[in-house]
């Protein structure tokens, strides 16, 4: 099963805080966790206490189980933008520019890494023996039409 955990409002531009949501996406959750404990940007103290947050929340939803021991997964982070505050600068010439601060919305899924095994399909199975068996044919084919093709040019 899988867990969620939302963080609203963070005053951090969308932009800066999708570069580490691209940086821990798809990562074991133990690992994403060090990185964002030891990330130098700014935007990684919000997301690590979210991430945990994830993880809590997993645990919570399947009692008895340790995160540590399901290989958890950061199976999806997304960064939305949230609400704008719009501030005014002093600009020369009794002009004014806006400021417009940004925040973010990061919503986090974590859930067990699930191994699928691929199946062949259909046409995916023939053993190596069908297929030269097969190219064998399609190369007689070849001859025998290039040889029509010299005697009818010849006659």
């Amino acid at each position: 099963m899988e867990a969620v955990a939302k963080l609203r409002n963070n005053p951090t531009s969308p932009r800066k805080m999708r570069l580490l949501a691209d940086e821990i996406r798809g990562m074991h959750v133990e690992k994403a966790l060090a990185l964002l404990e030891h990330h130098p940007q700014h935007s990684s103290t919000p997301l690590h206490k979210l991430l945990w947050s994830a993880v809590k929340n997993w645990e919570q939803k399947n009692e008895g189980q340790s995160a540590a021991d399901a290989s958890l997964v950061v199976k999806t982070v997304f960064v939305d933008g949230g609400r704008t505050l719009k501030r005014m600068r002093p600009a020369p010439q009794g002009r004014g520019y806006r400021v417009r601060k940004r925040s973010n919305h990061v919503t986090i899924i974590v859930d067990v890494k699930v191994v699928e095994e691929k199946k062949p399909k259909g046409n995916q199975m023939k053993t190596a023996e069908m297929k030269t068996a097969e190219m064998k044919t399609a190369a007689t084919k070849k001859t025998a039409v290039s040889k029509k093709a010299v005697e009818e040019k010849t006659n």
